[in-house]
């Protein structure tokens, strides 16, 4: 499997249950019996990008919100 078919079928998971994207990776390691520490290299880009927009938005990262509009 490559970072592309991975990042396919995390978008999917994501949209079939309404979960974050950390969380359907993490639903994916333990339907697969996979470590996470083994998809790492599976993560694109893009989708770390949204697991860091995720976790900044959650407070578990220290990393600055700029650019967001206040809703």
């Amino acid at each position: 499997m490559n970072s592309k078919e991975f990042s396919l079928k995390i978008e999917s998971i994501v949209k079939e249950k309404r979960i974050t994207y950390m969380d359907a990776v993490v639903w994916y390691c333990e339907q697969n019996g996979l470590d996470t520490s083994q998809v790492s290299s599976l993560i694109s880009k893009s989708l770390k990008e949204k697991i860091q927009v995720e976790a900044v938005n959650l407070n578990m990262l220290k990393i600055p919100k700029c650019g967001v509009l206040p809703v």
